[in-house]
């Protein structure tokens, strides 16, 4: 063994030097953040199954993706397709930092959310159980729907032997994934992370289940505009699918090969409102204090956050609470910061979620350009901020704030920054 573990120390900074996406907007994240500044919708009608006899027969596929171009055709067999995406996802993220995995592999962790895992998998094998009996069940089975498998896969892939598990908390899931590889980090555990988020719930049983708690948008006769974000006309979330994984790095080791450095991170919070299986606090007061721990963790004051990429579901229950936890926290300030929900345009990737939408602050930091919130055309009372609607917008933007929100009352919140020398 030749990696040495490092004492924690916890002013070790940690850096954003990767990202990789597979999204309902494109393969990679130069298409998906295109369409993000554009403001292009990647909802459509559901075309990997049979949606006609659901409420809702839309949602957001990730189109086009060959698993082949990153998996051999054997391990494609017994991948559900969660994984695949995720393993697409962190061999994109690792070709764009450059990380030599080869020599480094070792010391390099892998944590990937996410908040179902398999379902597919799992609801194709209980039809064959169903239909042939128990005898024609797949032994990959068990293998291919456990939510690890994801980060396993990863691992395998590409040698890497450091922390490796998955962090299942609903919607919370891949933006938990990046905090908690954040904070290793930070203590030492390892001095680069692979994390991020992955989900592809596209089947009958998934959708089925969402419409029975009438979470899901049923705007069948115009998905395009099913996902509005803080508008007054919300009616549901949309499901999706995709994967993103960023590279995470203690700065020290980043700048010694020259790494491209998107943004730092900086803060993570995180909390549980201790109230109900599937319905948030009114009030955002869970929500509010993961994003009050994520600024004082960060050492920053509430005022010099510029962007907040919100949670933002469509949900009547949600806006409005995140609406009220950001005010909260943010104070006057709340109405003088920019905020965007890009599910509005992805729809929602569930346990992808936070993953995709930590990654869209670092590329706003990058690129001085704030995704809209697209379908905004009503005003609601309860939603009175700033949701730069419609269209993207131009501005230095140095410190962002992420918002994830799960099933179970599940609060997480991770602040960047763009990256300077002290």
């Amino acid at each position: 063994m030749s990696y040495k573990h490092t004492a924690p120390d916890y002013t070790r900074r940690v850096v954003i030097t990767g990202i990789g996406m597979v999204s309902p907007l494109g393969l990679n994240t130069e298409t998906t953040w295109d369409g993000l500044i554009n403001g292009r919708n990647g909802i459509e009608y559901l075309t990997l199954f049979d949606a006609s006899p659901l409420e809702t027969k839309f949602g957001g596929e990730v189109k086009n993706f060959e698993p082949g171009d990153y998996i051999g055709k054997k391990d494609i067999r017994r991948m559900d397709r969660f994984a695949q995406l995720a393993v697409a996802a962190a061999r994109m993220a690792v070709e764009e930092s450059k990380v030599d995995v080869a020599a480094k592999g070792e010391g390099i962790g892998v944590i990937v959310g996410s908040g179902i895992g398999g379902l597919t998998t799992l609801f194709d094998q209980a039809q064959v159980y169903i239909e042939k009996g128990p005898s024609k069940v797949t032994p990959f089975l068990i293998p291919m729907m456990i939510s690890d498998i994801a980060a396993a896969q990863i691992a395998i892939s590409m040698g890497l032997k450091g922390p490796n598990f998955c962090t299942t908390s609903a919607c919370a899931s891949g933006s938990d994934a990046i905090g908690t590889a954040y904070e290793s980090i930070r203590q030492g555990r390892a001095d680069i992370m692979l994390a991020g988020g992955t989900e592809s719930g596209m089947n009958p049983l998934a959708f089925a289940a969402f419409n029975s708690l009438n979470a899901l948008s049923t705007n069948n006769d115009d998905p395009h505009h099913a996902s509005r974000p803080f508008d007054a006309a919300r009616g549901g979330f949309v499901m999706s699918e995709g994967a993103t994984v960023v590279v995470l790095e203690e700065l020290n080791e980043a700048l010694e090969r020259g790494a491209h450095i998107y943004a730092e991170v900086i803060g993570y919070g995180s909390s549980c409102d201790a109230y109900h299986i599937v319905q948030p606090v009114e009030t955002g007061a869970g929500a509010a204090q993961a994003i009050q721990m994520a600024v004082d963790r960060a050492g920053i004051d509430p005022n010099e956050i510029d962007y907040v990429n919100a949670h933002g579901t469509s949900t009547q229950l949600n806006d409005k609470m995140e609406t009220a936890a950001i005010k909260t926290v943010l104070g006057d300030h709340a109405y003088k910061v920019a905020i965007s929900s890009t599910k509005s345009m992805l729809g929602h990737l569930i346990g992808g979620a936070g993953a995709i939408e930590c990654a869209i602050c670092a590329l706003t930091i990058k690129n001085g350009i704030i995704p809209p919130t697209i379908n905004y055309e009503t005003p609601d009372p309860d939603c009175d901020l700033d949701y730069v609607p419609n269209t993207a917008r131009k501005a230095e933007v140095r410190t962002t704030l992420s918002n994830s929100f799960g099933f179970g009352g599940h609060n997480s919140v991770l602040i960047l920054r763009q990256y300077a020398e002290e």
